[in-house]
């Protein structure tokens, strides 16, 4: 979640995204009249953004989209509260990685196929479509309540891939201690934390500045914040912003780093194993040091969680590249239009593609779903379960 810069000042009003380059918005200074200071003009499109057949295959990749996020994550959440074996430290980060999916797609996507719905059947966008600059003391901004969900799913989503990642590295690195320092109730404590600075994170723009409101913005399909012009300046505190990126970017080093340090240990772990099982061929003492040196080793399952967390970093850095590099042309004073659509969507589609990770990857995940769909076939009356 980022807020789109502007590169074009509309005196006395909010920003709003005028890109230069992919498509313009035709705003005249007849549409700007009568705005006030802290008011927002509702953005007019080209037909290259807000043509019938550009919002029509919009709305099916949307309602696509949400499909696959509900139903994918609601059969993950069913697998892992149902089977027993799930819960565990890491059983508990699926689910909260499940949940904060699962919200992008009941309210963040829903409302985006709503808002499209209205513009094309209708020919006036809806009422609060302009922002603070319609009765803003009485009228409900809907992006108020849509915009921090999906920052804080986001942000959610990217501090728990952080803790599976350091979970799975107690577990290759010190797997004597893995029970001791992984407990259920650190776990589920630092789930909670990570929630609550998620969530404060995504609201910091709006609760320590007045500076900044969230708008409905044409290019991304989305609720952005949108800093409010101080004449023809950005405010002061514009800055703020730039939390979101460092938050993320920090994080997402962070677990890169562990990732990097797990695999290298495993890496390390094989070569010696293979060593010592080739010395175990031409040496009749060599399974005894075998047993010996790898008395300590990480298991099978935990080296396997490993390189599956590794996959999950990998697939939610793919889909955040596109938003770092849409910020660093925001910064240097580019706006796409249309590229910014695919990096929002594409980091929204990031959603559904855990439980496709877990279907691959996870045998016990597969198991549970099999069972999960095999209900109705029930043991005979007499026998005993």
């Amino acid at each position: 979640m980022t807020a789109q810069l502007p590169n074009a000042s509309v005196p006395g009003s909010t920003a709003v995204l005028l890109p230069t380059t992919d498509c313009p918005f035709n705003a005249t200074g007849v549409d700007q009249e009568g705005l006030g200071p802290g008011q927002s003009l509702a953005p007019l499109c080209t037909l290259c953004c807000c043509g019938f057949i550009n919002r029509t295959l919009a709305v099916v990749f949307m309602v696509s989209l949400a499909f696959a996020i509900v139903v994918g994550n609601v059969v993950t959440l069913t697998v892992f509260v149902q089977t027993r074996q799930s819960r565990t430290p890491q059983g508990y980060l699926k689910v909260s990685l499940a949940i904060a999916d699962m919200m992008v797609g009941v309210l963040v996507v829903p409302f985006s196929i709503y808002t499209e719905i209205s513009l094309m059947v209708t020919s006036a966008p809806p009422i609060w479509y302009q922002g603070s600059s319609v009765s803003p003391a009485t009228l409900w901004q809907p992006c108020m309540l849509i915009g921090p969900v999906f920052a804080g799913c986001t942000f959610v989503s990217i501090s728990t891939i952080f803790l599976m990642t350091l979970e799975r590295s107690v577990a290759i690195l010190r797997p004597l201690h893995k029970d001791a320092l992984v407990t259920r109730r650190r776990s589920l404590f630092l789930i909670l934390l990570s929630w609550a600075a998620s969530f404060l994170l995504a609201l910091a723009p709006l609760i320590f500045s007045r500076n900044f409101t969230l708008e409905y913005n044409e290019c991304s399909r989305m609720c952005n914040y949108t800093p409010l012009l101080l004449g023809s300046q950005l405010p002061p505190d514009a800055n703020i912003l730039l939390l979101f990126p460092t938050f993320d970017f920090t994080l997402l080093s962070g677990t890169l780093a562990v990732n990097i340090v797990s695999f290298t240990s495993i890496r390390r772990y094989s070569r010696k194993r293979k060593l010592l099982s080739e010395g175990s061929l031409s040496d009749g003492g060599g399974g005894a040091g075998l047993g010996g040196a790898c008395s300590h080793r990480p298991s099978f399952s935990d080296i396997k969680a490993a390189k599956t967390i590794g996959i999950l970093t990998f697939a939610f850095t793919a889909s955040f590249s596109p938003i770092a590099v849409f910020v660093l042309g925001n910064v240097v004073g580019y706006t796409w239009c249309n590229f910014s659509f695919l990096a929002f969507w594409i980091l929204t589609g990031n959603s559904c593609c855990n439980v496709i990770i877990y279907s691959v990857r996870d045998h016990r995940f597969r198991k549970g779903v099999t069972l999960l769909f095999q209900r109705d076939h029930s043991p005979p009356h007499g026998e005993k379960t």
